[in-house]
């Protein structure tokens, strides 16, 4: 039986019509073909390798469900997690400070949900503390001996990244003068924040922000921290890369290439522990403005799909998710109710008047309004499912889906892939006839 905190969580986030943060394997379906494959690939990480996937897949088919649902089960698995939208303005590919800086800002453990990495950082001073100790239980001299303990453990990080060390010492010392000022400030600019004090930064004898290239030594960095406290690794979930095709050319060229170079650090052992997700549609990975601009990426991520997709090689550098057919819509459709009445005010009424067969006849319906393009119907589907169905339902003991609802869908809930699809330009385009009857 599904936790009250768990069912609201998915069910607050389908009435915003968005995806769960967590408890995705509550309602999952099509990805167990993937598990074994990605549990393999998780244990790999976790014994010091590193690994990389791409994940392809049209609009509704599943991106970024797949990434959070493989976030959720490596947390299980004792790993940190971290996912960032790629965005021209805001996380630019090209600019791997920004997408550094907002992974710190992401990085959640199974204990820490999000913004972890403060509790990251002072659990490996713990556990440099406990080895310390273990040496001896000499109290005295703590302070130093621990910080001789962290060089020595970043010792290959420091030859290339010196500030990721210098500034763990600062803000250990930091910690030991009660000053949380000082200590907050070190830890912003570690974590890749802008605008931090030029005075908190010489306390650390550090200069500027942390740089393209100093963002993957830091990476290096986080990634040893990790490992010496506890954590069984990093899985990181670039999403959303496509966007790289609409910005500038010179622009796209770059983040081509950021790719490239990313791709590259983790096959050439340089992130030992991370294991790298990107995820984008055919047409990223395929067409003339994404990776066949720069031939060495597209030779890496090249792979043959003209095959049946049954058997697609769940280990292959790249995943294709089939998206949604009309059984999986409806059995989603059906998970999502019996975990919606699993802790509601009128369960049996949910279940009885949202039966399998109205599950089916609102998918249908959903589907319709949708151009007949099941692939990008979930959305707009378990939404309607729970705000217009389920919600009334529980609340309202006269309400019958059947009598009292038509299905309507307005132009404004709907992204601009759907109302594409929809065959929409305008909300006077869409038909808002009755949906049909169970």
């Amino acid at each position: 039986m599904i936790s009250p905190e768990r069912r609201n969580e998915i069910v607050d986030a389908l009435r915003r019509g968005t995806v769960p943060q967590r408890s995705l394997d509550a309602f999952a379906v099509g990805l167990d073909r993937f598990e074994a494959a990605v549990g393999e690939e998780l244990e790999g990480v976790r014994r010091g390798r590193a690994q990389f996937k791409a994940v392809r897949g049209d609009y509704g088919s599943g991106k970024t469900f797949f990434a959070r649902w493989l976030q959720e089960r490596a947390r299980r698995l004792g790993f940190a997690t971290a996912e960032v939208q790629i965005s021209e303005t805001e996380t630019p590919l090209h600019r791997l400070e920004t997408v550094y800086r907002r992974l710190m800002e992401r990085l959640a453990t199974a204990d820490t949900p999000l913004a972890a990495f403060r509790s990251i950082v002072d659990g490996w001073f713990f556990a440099l503390e406990q080895d310390v100790l273990a040496e001896g239980p000499d109290a005295s001299g703590l302070l130093e001996r621990t910080g001789a303990l962290m060089e020595r453990r970043l010792a290959d990080i420091t030859r290339q990244a010196p500030a990721f060390a210098a500034t763990l010492r600062a803000y250990r010392s930091a910690l030991g003068a009660n000053d949380a000022a000082l200590a907050d400030g070190l830890l912003a600019w570690l974590a890749g924040q802008p605008n931090v004090a030029a005075s908190v930064k010489r306390v650390a004898g550090v200069k500027g922000d942390i740089d393209h290239f100093g963002a993957l030594s830091f990476l290096q960095g986080l990634l040893v921290v990790l490992r010496d406290s506890g954590q069984a690794g990093l899985v990181l979930v670039l999403d959303e890369v496509e966007t790289l095709q609409r910005v500038r050319g010179d622009v796209r060229e770059k983040g081509l290439n950021a790719l490239r170079q990313l791709i590259d650090e983790v096959d050439g052992g340089r992130f030992p522990g991370l294991y790298l997700v990107v995820t984008g549609t055919p047409a990223f990975f395929d067409g003339p403005q994404g990776v066949q601009r720069l031939p060495p990426l597209a030779q890496r991520l090249h792979m043959d799909f003209s095959t049946d997709a049954r058997f697609d090689n769940p280990r292959a550098v790249q995943l294709r998710l089939a998206g949604f057919d009309h059984a999986k819509l409806c059995e989603v459709g059906r998970r999502v109710r019996d975990i919606y009445a699993a802790h509601c005010a009128a369960p049996d009424r949910v279940r009885a008047r949202a039966d399998d067969a109205y599950v089916e006849t609102l998918a249908t319906a959903v589907t319709g309004r949708l151009g007949g393009k099941v692939g990008i119907a979930p959305r707009v589907f378990l939404k309607k499912l729970v705000v217009d169905v389920l919600d009334r339902i529980d609340q309202f003991e006269e309400f019958d889906p059947r009598q009292h609802y038509a299905l309507t869908v307005a132009d404004e809930e709907l992204t601009t892939v759907e109302r594409s699809a929809a065959g929409a330009a305008s909300v006077d385009d869409i038909l808002l006839d009755d949906p049909p009857r169970a």
